[in-house]
């Protein structure tokens, strides 16, 4: 079953669903820039508002959504990682607000390992809870070619066939027990309860898998079982990734699949963000693990 069938059959609301296809369709878009930028994975000489040097491919997959979806007019509010502002767009037919990472991993670019997109959507204004948030994708960018959604009834996955269409693959998954987790931050820099629970996982056998790809790490995370983790660290303890652009959707899709996400003491859906640009301690994986994060931080 291709992606428009699904989301007919499920029930989609019209808007949503037409959204859902269109940013799908932006995938091949995307694709074209790496061969485009594969000479030149060096930075550009500028920085997003995080401080990070920009590769040509992030500047590319920016311009491919941002001026899609401002020529479509299907989403009034877009947010994205390489912006400093959110941009609001005239004449739009819908009151949707967009937020998105349009290239995740691009550091990983020059020695051709997986990156992706994180896309998440809301009903209104994207300076939102990511509790208020009504649907979430990623695109992964590997030997094959991702899609995985949510719109709040499961989680489902899909490849791109050569022809560009997405047919399903993976109907409803669900987050199986597992034992692998993925560390960020250097080890020396952890607070103690961090510490703390990282040795216990190490105790229970868990094995470290860590690419430098957030949306890919979390990827083999939802298939494989365990726990991913870019904690508050010595000189960052708000942490590193973003709440908006990274965070939230993951996040969506994470506990929609029977996971569940924290900052070390509760679920970070809930905080209200005060800019685009803040950033939060993650802890994203199987329930049992995040359970287990919250105890040590509690005990301090």
């Amino acid at each position: 079953m291709i992606l428009k069938e699904f989301l007919k059959e499920a029930g989609t609301e019209k808007n949503l669903a037409s959204l859902i296809l269109f940013l799908s369709e932006q995938a091949a878009e995307v694709k074209k820039g790496f061969l485009l930028t594969c000479s030149n994975t060096a930075a550009c000489g500028t920085q997003n508002i995080f401080g990070e040097d920009q590769k040509p491919l992030d500047k590319y997959a920016d311009e491919v959504f941002i001026n899609a979806l401002k020529e479509s007019r299907l989403v009034k509010y877009i947010a994205t990682e390489e912006q400093d502002h959110i941009i609001e767009v005239p004449g739009a037919r819908n009151n949707f607000g967009v937020v998105i990472d349009p290239l995740d991993g691009s550091s990983l670019l020059d020695v051709n390992l997986c990156v992706g997109s994180i896309i998440g959507i809301y009903p209104g204004h994207v300076l939102e809870k990511g509790s208020k948030m009504i649907a979430a994708l990623y695109i992964l960018y590997g030997p094959l070619t991702l899609l995985t959604f949510t719109t709040k009834h499961g989680v489902h996955e899909f490849i791109q066939r050569q022809d560009g269409e997405f047919f399903l693959c993976h109907r409803d998954l669900k987050i199986p027990e597992g034992k692998i987790h993925s560390p960020g931050a250097l080890r020396k820099d952890y607070l103690a309860p961090h510490a703390q629970w990282i040795s216990h996982l190490e105790s229970e056998g868990y094995k470290l898998r860590f690419s430098g790809c957030f949306v890919a790490d979390v990827h083999q995370i939802l298939h494989k079982g365990g726990v991913f983790t870019y904690p508050g660290y010595k000189g960052k303890e708000s942490g590193k990734l973003r709440l908006l652009y990274e965070a939230n959707p993951i996040g969506m899709i994470i506990c929609e699949a029977g996971g569940a996400v924290s900052n070390g003491h509760t679920d970070y859906r809930e905080i209200m963000p005060a800019s685009i640009g803040q950033v939060t301690p993650l802890y994203i994986g199987g329930k049992k693990e995040i359970a287990k994060i919250e105890k040590y931080m509690k005990e301090g």
